[in-house]
């Protein structure tokens, strides 16, 4: 007896849920519906990601300056006497005045003799070769002049006793050999940039009482008052008057500024920084500012090159020649 007859209910049972799960089990017919996605989440209104941290570039800072950025840079420059021969000499009251009361360079040195080499160095960062007081000489290269302008500032030097402005040659207290612009071939070759910026210390009255005075000042004495030809007293009574005037049309303008006293050599062949061992000599050197130390001595080795550094570095200009040496250091011990 087989299952059906011997328990029919049960056979019956059996038989639908078999065909239930063989429907179950089968593929999805052609054109039957598919089968409903699974469902994805969708974030609440109150969800909010949070983002991968993200790090944000920062400014590159700037280094600060190492020297003030003077609205005046004066230089004057006198002729061959050694840092002792200066210091401390009575016939020069004002000129240790003014060495007491703000800052003294004690190691600064002169690049060479005679004097041409040396005043072409201040302003060109050179000396080109030149070791003699030609007048024929001239450089076709860039010189401090060239970046002043670029940069929007203005410059003059001053020349005592020159005839008029612009004038190549020398006479009998005015000598070019103590005027290194005229010879640079973009000065002396161009009349209007020459006529207007080399011209005779008379024109300095005219700047100042015309609140005209340029960002760079270059003044020059005359052979007798640089000290050259005669005595010291005449060239601290000369400077007083000049360092005088100058103060305070510089103080009226409430700007900074700075007023270097140097030498443009010694008696000596002393040599520091990268100079030729046998060099100017070392040379008395003033710094005259509101923002310099007073009372201050400044016993860095420094030479001509440095002082190029120096304005270089207040200006952002280029650094041209030996100014861009290592071993030339810019002037950064004196400031406030």
């Amino acid at each position: 007896m087989d299952a059906r007859t011997k328990n029919p209910a049960r056979f019956l049972w059996m038989t639908i849920i078999a065909s239930i799960l063989a429907v179950a089990c089968q593929p999805a017919l052609a054109g039957s519906a598919p089968m409903e996605p699974l469902p994805t989440f969708t974030p609440s209104p109150y969800y909010t990601e949070t983002p991968a941290p993200t790090s944000t570039p920062q400014p590159t800072p700037t280094p600060p300056r190492l020297v003030p950025n003077f609205k005046h840079i004066v230089v004057i420059i006198f002729e061959n006497k050694e840092f002792g021969t200066v210091i401390g000499n009575n016939k020069m009251i004002y000129f240790n005045l003014l060495a007491s009361s703000y800052t003294l360079l004690t190691e600064h040195y002169a690049v060479a003799h005679p004097s041409l080499p040396n005043y072409i160095s201040l302003i060109s960062g050179d000396t080109f070769g030149i070791t003699n007081n030609c007048e024929d000489c001239y450089i076709n290269f860039l010189s401090l002049p060239d970046l002043i302008e670029e940069s929007g500032r203005t410059w003059k030097t001053y020349q005592d006793d020159m005839p008029e402005p612009c004038f190549s040659g020398s006479t009998l207290r005015y000598v070019q050999k103590h005027n290194p612009f005229m010879y640079f071939d973009s000065i002396r070759l161009n009349p209007e940039r020459c006529n207007r910026s080399v011209v005779p210390l008379t024109q300095l009255d005219e700047d100042i009482a015309a609140n005209a005075l340029p960002n760079f000042v270059f003044i020059t004495p005359d052979i007798c008052y640089s000290s050259h030809d005669c005595e010291l007293e005449l060239a601290d009574g000369w400077l007083k008057e000049q360092v005088q005037k100058l103060y305070v049309a510089l103080e009226a303008t409430k700007e900074p500024y700075l007023i270097i006293l140097t030498w443009d050599e010694g008696q000596g062949t002393h040599s520091c920084c990268g100079l030729p061992e046998l060099a100017g000599g070392r040379v008395a050197t003033i710094l005259i500012s509101p923002q310099v130390r007073q009372s201050f001595q400044d016993n860095t080795p420094y030479t001509h090159y440095s002082i190029l550094k120096t304005i270089s570095e207040a200006w952002g200009l280029p650094f041209l020649g030996h100014a861009a040496d290592a071993n030339t250091a810019i002037i950064a011990s004196p400031w406030k």
